[in-house]
C-alpha cells in the first residue's frame, strides 16, 4: 500500500469506510497540537480489538500522518508516545496491516525514536517494534541493516523491565542462522542477557531464556561460552536445570530443556552428563504425554528427537522412560472422538494442527530407532505402525511425508562396524564412511509389503528434494547384503529398475543421480540381481554415460557399478566382462586410469586388473 496522502482513494473502498473513521484521520491535521493529541488518544481507544476500524484507518492514510507526527521535532513527547502506541495497536491486527506499516517505512522511524531520552517513548517504540518483528511477514534482516542498531539495543537493556522484555523478544525472533548469532554474540548478547535470567519479572526471564535457546542452536562458540557463564555465583547450566523443574511453568521447562539440548548437541555438555540424562531427557519425555497441549507435545517430541539423534545410549534411555514408544502412538489418534477438549476454539486449532503431532512422532521414532535393533523391533511392533507410516507417506503435508520417509529410512537400517577385511569393491565402504546399513530381512520384508509400488513411485517423483533423497536412502538401505539384494530384486526388481531409469533420465541434481547410481551399484553386487542390469541395455548405456560425466562423484558411482559387474571371482564374470568390453567400457577405463583425480584413477586401474586376472 502506498503511503502518499495525495493518492486518491477509490470510491468502492470509501463506500465501506465509515464517516467516523474519516473523522479520526481529519483530526490528525488540526492546527491545534492539543486537539491533535486528543485525536490520537481517541483513535487509540477506537482501534483496540477492532480490526475493521484498524483497516479503515490504514486505508484512509492514518499511518503516514502518525509517522510524521512521531518524527516531528515540534511534537510533544506525549504525542510521539501516543502515536507509537496507536501504530503498535494497528500492527496487532492482520498481516496485511503489518505489510502496510512496513511499506510506510515504519521500522527506521521507530528505530530513530529509540534515540530519544524519554523512557516512556522508548518503551512504546520498542513495544511496536516487537509486534512488527514477531509478525511472519517482517524480514528479520531489517534489524541488521543499520550496524548501530544492535549495540544501541544492548545499551537499552538496562533501562527498564519493559525494554528488557521487548528487546529480548525482538532478538529471539530475529536471530535466524549463524550470521545473526555471530552479530548478537559479538555485541555482548551473552553477558548483557545472562543476568536477566534472575529478573523479578517472569516475562523478562522467559524472553531471556528464549534468546539463549536461539543463540545456542547449532552454535559451538555460543554454547561453549554459556557453559562457563556465572550468574549470581551459579553456572548457567545449573540455572537452566532449575528452570526445567516440574513446579515451573511448562513454557519455561520446555525452553530450558531446549537450551540444554542445543548446548549438548553443540558439544558443550557431554551426553552422559546428569543434567542431560536425569533432567533434560525426562523433562522432554514428560512433554510428550497426552495431558500436555498439542504444541507442547510437538515441541517436546521434536526437541527430544534432536537431543538423542546421534547418541545410542540416550536413545536406549529414552525408549524405556515413561513408556515413550507406546505414548507416541497416541500422537496418531488425536483428537479422538472422546477428546476431553471442551474449548471449541482449542479443538478447532488442534484439528488444523494435528498433522504436526504425526510429523513429530515420526521424527522421534526415527531418532529412537536410528541404531538399536531392539528399539527398532519395539517400534515396528507398536500397534498399526507400518500402516501409519504408509498413511504418512500419502499425506498432503510435505513435512509429514518427509518425516514418514525418515522414520522408514531409520527402521530399515541397522548400523554395525564394517569388518576391516571387507572387500574393497563392496559399494558401501567408500560411500558410507565404513558403516554398513544392514536391517533384518523380516523388517525389510515388512517395509516392502507395506510400501506399494505405486507409493514408491509417487515418493520417487515427489517435488520435494528431501523426500526424494530420503526415499532413495531407504531403497539403498533395503538393497544391502547379497541375500537381501537378490530376494528383493526377485520380487520387486522390475519396478525398482523402472524407478532407477526414470530418475537417471530426469532433471535431477548431482546428489540425487549419485544416490541412484549407488543403488545400481548395490544391485550389481547381488548374485542373481546383477543380471537385471546385464540384460538391460538401456541401463548399461546410462552407466557408460555417467562414467564419462564431467562430475567426479557421478563417475565414481558409475565405476562402482562396473567394478561389481566385472569382479572376476564371481560366476559369469567372463561373459559380463566380454559384453562390457564390446560396449567400449575398457576404453573408458583406460582413459580414467589417467584421471587427475587419484580416487577415480585408482578405481579404474583396479577394474582393469579384473580383465588381466
Amino acid at each position: 500500500m502506498a503511503c502518499l496522502l495525495e493518492t486518491p482513494i477509490r470510491m468502492s473502498v470509501l463506500s465501506e469506510v465509515t464517516a467516523s473513521s474519516r473523522h479520526y484521520v481529519d483530526r490528525l491535521f488540526d492546527p491545534d497540537p492539543q486537539k491533535v493529541l486528543q485525536g490520537v488518544i481517541d483513535m487509540k481507544n477506537a482501534v483496540i480489538g477492532n480490526n475493521k476500524q484498524k483497516a479503515n484507518l490504514i486505508v484512509l492514510g492514518a499511518v503516514p500522518r502518525l509517522l510524521y507526527l512521531l518524527q516531528q521535532e515540534t511534537s510533544s513527547t506525549e504525542l510521539k508516545t501516543e502515536c507509537a502506541v496507536v501504530l503498535g495497536s494497528l500492527a496487532m491486527g492482520t498481516e496485511n496491516n503489518v505489510k502496510s506499516l512496513l511499506d510506510c517505512h515504519i521500522i527506521p522511524a521507530l528505530l530513530q525514536g529509540l534515540l530519544s531520552p524519554d523512557l516512556k517513548f522508548i518503551e512504546a517504540c520498542l513495544r511496536c517494534l516487537r509486534t512488527i518483528f514477531t509478525s511472519p511477514v517482517t524480514p528479520e534482516e531489517l534489524l541488521y541493516t543499520d550496524a548501530t542498531v544492535i549495540p544501541h539495543l544492548m545499551a537499552l537493556l538496562s533501562r527498564s523491565r519493559y525494554t528488557q522484555e521487548y528487546i529480548c523478544q525482538i532478538f529471539s525472533h530475529c536471530c535466524k542462522g549463524p550470521d545473526h548469532q555471530t552479530i548478537l554474540f559479538n555485541h555482548g548478547a551473552v553477558q548483557n542477557i545472562a543476568h536477566l535470567l534472575t529478573s523479578a519479572s517472569y516475562k523478562v526471564r522467559m524472553q531471556a531464556l528464549k534468546c539463549f535457546s536461539v543463540l545456542a542452536f547449532e552454535n559451538p562458540q555460543v554454547s561453549m561460552t554459556l557453559v562457563n557463564v556465572l550468574v549470581d555465583g551459579e553456572l548457567l547450566p545449573q540455572i537452566f536445570v532449575k528452570m526445567l523443574q516440574r513446579d515451573k511453568p511448562i513454557e519455561m521447562q520446555l525452553t530450558s530443556a531446549k537450551c540444554l539440548t542445543y548446548m549438548c548437541r553443540a558439544g558443550a555438555i557431554r551426553t552422559d552428563d546428569n543434567c542431560i540424562v536425569l533432567k533434560t531427557l525426562p523433562c522432554l519425555v514428560r512433554m510428550c504425554s497426552k495431558e500436555r497441549l498439542l504444541e507442547e507435545r510437538v515441541e517436546g517430541a521434536e526437541t527430544l528427537a534432536y537431543l538423542i539423534e546421534p547418541d545410542v545410549e540416550l536413545q536406549r534411555i529414552a525408549s524405556i522412560t515413561d513408556h515413550l514408544i507406546a505414548m507416541l502412538a497416541d500422537y496418531f489418534k488425536y483428537p479422538s472422538s472422546v477428546s476431553a477438549i471442551t474449548d471449541i476454539k482449542r479443538l478447532d486449532h488442534d484439528l488444523k494442527h494435528a498433522h504436526e503431532l504425526r510429523q513429530a512422532a515420526f521424527k522421534l521414532y526415527a531418532s529412537l530407532g536410528a541404531n538399536d535393533e531392539d528399539i527398532r523391533k519395539k517400534i515396528i511392533e507398536t500397534e498399526n505402525m507400518m500402516d501409519r507410516i504408509v498413511t504418512g507417506l500419502s499425506e498432503s503435508s510435505v513435512k509429514v511425508r518427509l518425516a514418514a520417509v525418515r522414520c522408514l529410512h531409520s527402521l530399515s537400517r541397522s548400523v554395525q562396524q564394517l569388518r576391516t577385511s571387507f572387500q574393497d569393491h563392496a559399494v558401501w565402504k567408500p560411500l558410507m564412511k565404513n558403516m554398513a546399513f544392514q536391517a533384518e530381512q523380516k523388517i525389510k520384508a515388512d517395509i516392502l509389503r507395506s510400501l506399494s509400488t505405486e507409493q514408491l513411485f509417487r515418493l520417487l517423483s515427489d517435488s520435494d528434494l528431501n523426500v526424494l533423497m530420503k526415499t532413495l536412502g531407504l531403497l539403498r538401505n533395503l538393497l544391502s547384503t547379497r541375500p537381501h539384494i537378490d530376494k528383493i530384486m526377485s520380487t520387486h526388481g522390475k519396478q525398482i529398475m523402472q524407478a532407477v531409469t526414470l530418475i537417471l533420465e530426469g532433471e535431477h541434481n548431482i546428489e540425487v543421480k549419485e544416490q541412484t547410481l549407488c543403488i545400481l551399484a548395490n544391485i550389481a553386487d547381488g548374485t542373481t540381481a546383477k543380471e537385471l542390469i546385464m540384460t538391460n541395455d538401456d541401463i548399461l548405456q546410462k552407466i557408460k554415460y555417467y562414467m564419462g560425466h564431467s562430475h567426479v562423484k557421478l563417475q565414481l558411482a558409475a565405476m562402482f557399478c562396473i567394478s561389481n559387474l566385472i569382479w572376476n571371482e564371481e560366476e559369469g564374470s567372463q561373459e559380463r566382462q566380454d559384453k562390457l568390453r564390446d560396449m567400449g567400457i575398457v576404453d573408458i577405463l583406460h582413459k580414467l586410469s589417467q584421471s587427475p583425480d587419484s580416487n577415480l584413477c585408482d578405481k579404474a586401474k583396479m577394474a582393469l586388473q579384473q580383465y588381466l586376472a
